[in-house]
């Protein structure tokens, strides 16, 4: 899964999306053997020969200038993750692999002071490098008992039965994750790792497999997921992601219920039950 494949695998997702009607181009009545723009007419919207930028599609331009991409990215109609995933495939970093994450104390005391909200940290690849025990208690997953390689947030969505029930919509939230994981893919092409952690989800989920053929990608900065618990039944929390500004591999994600709303004794009730040891 080298950066040549993948930027030559998301470029055709994206001209595979459009129609020449959608781009203002005419369409004749011959039969188009592959689905959306041709590269013709996406060379012709992006004021390119058609040469450059199938040398381009396929990795083999040298030098691309900042023009170049912006033009590619608006004839494709790009938003600004794939605008910014566009640019990664292009210029990719290419360190290899790197050391293991830490998490400094500082910011695991920041976790201990929240005891009434799930908050974890998350690493490259997903990975859950820190969390307290709120966060535990909302998903009923003891994190200490897995292997660590199994305590990534996609892992455990795609492979561990327990999370198929907390999150009502199992979908959207295996949809977000996947378009975050192909998008830090971009930022760490060169690390073997991802391609180990891509290729074991394929194998195990088709699930996974089926979605990360879409090339979604997407950054989640906030948001909210339907949440379900035997403690509480249905009940819906916000989520805030702030990464750190020394080190935008780490994210702190924090969850929280809106004052006055159905959430706040729903999730009371979820971490009472925790500390009773009921569920």
């Amino acid at each position: 899964m080298g950066n040549k494949a993948e930027l030559g695998t998301f470029l055709r997702s994206r001209r595979a999306r459009l129609q020449p009607a959608d781009a203002g181009l005419r369409q004749y009545g011959e039969r188009r053997r592959v689905p959306g723009l041709r590269r013709e007419e996406l060379a012709q919207l992006a004021g390119v020969s058609v040469d450059y930028y199938v040398r381009f599609e396929q990795g083999r331009a040298e030098n691309v200038s900042d023009t170049v991409i912006e033009a590619v990215a608006t004839a494709l109609r790009l938003d600004q993750a794939e605008r910014q995933h566009l640019l990664h495939l292009v210029r990719p970093d290419v360190t290899g692999a790197r050391p293991a994450q830490r998490v400094r104390p500082g910011l695991l005391r920041l976790l201990d002071s929240l005891p009434d909200t799930p908050a974890l940290v998350v690493g490259r690849r997903t990975d859950v490098l820190a969390w307290n025990g709120p966060f535990t208690a909302l998903l009923q997953v003891d994190l200490d008992a897995l292997e660590p390689e199994q305590r990534n947030l996609t892992w455990l969505h795609f492979c561990d039965e327990r999370l198929r029930d907390r999150y009502v919509d199992w979908e959207c939230k295996a949809r977000d994750l996947v378009a975050i994981l192909r998008m830090d893919l971009g930022r760490h092409q060169c690390d073997p790792e991802y391609t180990d952690l891509v290729s074991r989800l394929t194998g195990l989920s088709p699930e996974f497999a089926r979605l990360w053929e879409d090339q979604e990608v997407r950054e989640k900065t906030h948001g909210e997921y339907v949440m379900w618990h035997p403690a509480a039944g249905a009940f819906t929390l916000a989520y805030e992601t702030l990464r750190l500004p020394d080190d935008p591999d780490q994210a702190l994600v924090v969850y929280t219920a809106e004052a006055g709303s159905p959430a706040e004794p729903a999730l009371r009730a979820v971490l009472d039950a925790a500390r009773a040891g009921t569920v």
